[in-house]
């Protein structure tokens, strides 16, 4: 399947809210594995309490910190592996969770992945999910996602999407904030 050219570093280079919103319709792809973002969260730096970089700099969160375009995996749950996307200038941190995607490419390699998965629907249809499905996992912590094996691309065709904010989901510190972007009506959302 076509796709457009891979997203540059300068479209990161923003508001970690502005890349949430916009990555969805966006194409996320590792390897042969490939699908459109349908589900995002923003966790801006500062004082959302919510995001891993509010505590400072650790070996864990170092790269939430660093230049924007990278990836930030974590364990969680000591099941999961969770993709998030660093966004904000360099030396400001903040990134985007990708939630879930709609798988275009790769799907039998996603079912293989993924044998408990009822549907197509419920291949990548939440964090740990869509990581375990596409492959992703600690290795790729800080891959820069603007070249190599694991990259966002723009769609062939843009398509008109209307994005619904709600609160982010899991979380006690900064819940009521509208930071989780999802494609409205889109069945690939985690539920």
């Amino acid at each position: 399947m076509p796709f457009g050219p891979i997203l540059l570093r300068s479209f990161y280079s923003r508001s970690s809210v502005e890349v949430g919103r916009e990555l969805l319709g966006k194409v996320l792809v590792h390897g042969r594995t490939a699908g459109i973002i349908v589900e995002t969260e923003a966790y801006p730096g500062g004082d959302d309490r919510a995001s891993h970089s509010s505590r400072g700099i650790t070996d864990r969160t170092r790269v939430i910190f660093g230049p924007p375009g990278h990836a930030y995996i974590y364990f969680i749950y000591g099941m999961y592996e969770c993709l998030n996307i660093v966004a904000e200038p360099a030396g400001t941190p903040g990134c985007v969770l990708i939630r879930a995607i709609e798988p275009v490419a790769g799907i039998e390699s996603m079912r293989r992945r993924r044998p408990s998965a009822r549907g197509v629907e419920d291949l990548a249809n939440g964090p740990g999910k869509l990581t375990l499905a596409m492959g992703i996992t600690r290795r790729q912590y800080g891959a820069d996602v603007t070249r190599g094996e694991l990259v966002v691309r723009a769609p062939a065709e843009a398509r008109q999407i209307e994005i619904v904010a709600t609160p982010r989901v899991g979380i006690t510190h900064c819940a009521d904030r509208l930071l989780r972007f999802v494609i409205a009506g889109n069945r690939f959302v985690s539920k």
